[in-house]
This record gives structure tokens, C-alpha cells and sequence, in this order.
């Protein structure tokens, strides 16, 4: 068997969203779809929501974070594991204000112990830019809908881009009584998405808190999503839902968002862990990279 680079990896989540991470500022390895996914897997690999890479920055930046779901597709943004890799970053580093760059810009972040706050930047409202396959004027209620016409179990999403495309549906009730693992695959691979999305269903239980469940594009249910909460934040208050700042209640815990109308920026804070180490075994790397 040709033996490939010994990789050690970290293993991490968010609330229970959880990381494969690998340190490739020296190694320079270039993984293959096939490899992510075996990996990722649950029952034969080391298994994770998210394969994440730490990569050489760009200036400006402390650290260059590249995401790759579970499916082996690179995603452009997921907040969890950028308070995962802000909080690695800072212990080698010895600082507390980590710049995170992405694919799609830079996120400042803090951490204060196991807590870290992340500006995700700036949400997009335009259909184009969610993005969408026909033209909306109004984001906030688009028409789209599951279940009979005149009697649909979800419907009209409101819809926005924060790093990646998201459609909340709005619910009086307990999320949790929505059969998201049958409703999400055909949402999030819907013709209106042409990008895909992540399907969220969402009951304001108060003016400031939230209880979500997240069926994430290329991963499924997942126990938190960031940027998920993040966009449920902010449509909520483009409803009148609730406030600027609200709590998240998800299944694997809460966040915590600030929709900053200072500057137009999401603030989300929460708790990250380390769940431990190793060597990613020879078996997984084996496959054509």
C-alpha cells in the first residue's frame, strides 16, 4: 500500500456542529472530494458535520479557513467553526482578536475563554444576490410552499445571503413537529435555489429569543448551524419578530446575535470546545487525491 503525509487533526464543535480541523500551513496536502468524504463519514471515517482547513492567510488575516460539508462540496461561511478556529488561533498566537479570512472576506473575532464572538459581516437581500433563479422584489415572504395549495404545512420563507444562502420559515408552532429530515432535501435542492440552501424552521417564543432547527445544504439536521442562526436573527427583525439582539436556541445550544445598526453587521457569540486529537488514519488517505 503507498503510504501518504502522517496529517493529525483536531477534532471540534460549536454546539454540538462538529469539525474535523487540519493544519495545512506546512503539510500543503491536497485533499480529494472522495478523501473529505471518507473522512466525514460517520460510520467508517473519523466523522464530522464540517472538514475544515487551516491554510497560509492572506495580509490582514491571521488565519486562512477553507470549509468542505460532509458531501466533499466547498461552502463559503459557517460560523461555528470560525469561533472553532478564532479560539485555536489565539492560543498560538496569545491574542484575543483573531481576523479570520474566508472565501468570502475577513471575520473579526474575540475570545474571552470558551466564548467567542464573530462579526459575520453584512447580510445580502437582493434575490440575485441570496441567490435566487427568478427575480423577488420583497425577500422577507417569497412564494414558495410544501404541502397542498390551499392548506400548506410550510410556506413563505424569508430568504437572505450570510455567506451562504438561507430560507427560514417562519412557524407558530414547536419546530420540532415539522418533519425537516423529509421537507429539507427537497427545499434545499428546490429549482428556486440554484446555489442550493440551507432550510431553517423557526417559533419566536419572545421578543428576544428564538427556538430554530437547521437542515444544512450537503450536511442535513444538524444540532446548530451559525450562519443559520445568524439569517433567522435578521429576518426575524425584518418581520417585526423581535429585537436587534436575540437568543437562538438550537439543539446543541444557544447563540447569541446582534444585528449591529451601526455599520449593518451580524454579531454571533457562543461557546466552541475541543473534543480531542489524532492521526488521520492511512486507510481514509488512500483514495485518489
Amino acid at each position: 500500500m503507498k503510504m501518504t503525509k502522517t496529517i493529525p487533526y483536531l477534532k471540534m464543535n460549536g454546539l454540538g456542529n462538529d469539525f474535523v480541523v487540519i493544519d495545512n500551513r506546512q503539510l500543503n496536502y491536497q485533499f480529494s472530494s472522495e478523501q473529505i468524504r471518507a473522512i466525514s463519514n460517520r460510520e467508517t471515517g473519523i466523522g464530522c458535520d464540517q472538514f475544515i482547513i487551516m491554510d497560509t492567510p492572506p495580509s490582514g488575516a491571521d488565519i486562512l479557513m477553507r470549509i468542505y460539508n460532509y458531501d466533499g462540496g466547498e461552502v463559503e461561511a459557517c460560523g461555528n467553526a470560525t469561533r472553532c478556529i478564532a479560539a485555536v488561533i489565539s492560543k498560538e498566537l496569545g491574542k484575543n482578536n483573531i481576523i479570520v479570512a474566508t472565501s468570502v472576506g475577513f471575520l473579526p473575532s474575540i475570545v474571552n475563554g470558551d466564548l467567542v464572538s464573530v462579526d459575520m459581516g453584512k447580510p445580502l437581500f437582493a434575490w440575485d444576490q441570496i441567490p435566487l433563479s427568478e427575480e423577488f422584489s420583497d425577500t422577507t415572504k417569497i412564494e414558495l410552499q410544501i404541502g397542498p395549495i390551499d392548506d400548506p404545512i410550510l410556506h413563505t420563507p424569508a430568504v437572505v445571503n450570510v455567506g451562504n444562502p438561507h430560507a427560514i420559515f417562519f412557524v407558530k408552532e414547536d419546530p420540532d413537529v415539522y418533519e425537516l429530515e423529509l421537507f429539507g432535501p427537497m427545499l434545499e435542492n428546490h429549482p428556486i435555489f440554484p446555489e442550493r440552501a440551507n432550510i431553517s424552521i423557526a417559533q419566536v417564543t419572545a421578543q428576544n429569543e428564538i427556538k430554530l432547527r437547521v437542515w444544512e445544504r450537503g450536511v442535513g439536521l444538524t444540532k446548530a448551524c451559525g450562519t443559520a442562526a445568524c439569517a433567522t436573527a435578521i429576518c426575524a427583525v425584518r418581520l417585526n419578530l423581535t429585537n436587534q439582539e436575540v437568543a437562538i436556541d438550537l439543539p446543541g445550544g444557544r447563540l447569541n446575535l446582534h444585528w449591529r445598526k451601526s455599520d449593518n453587521h451580524i454579531i454571533m457569540s457562543g461557546a466552541y470546545s475541543l473534543d480531542g486529537s489524532g492521526i488521520i488514519p492511512q486507510k481514509l488517505l488512500t483514495l485518489s487525491a
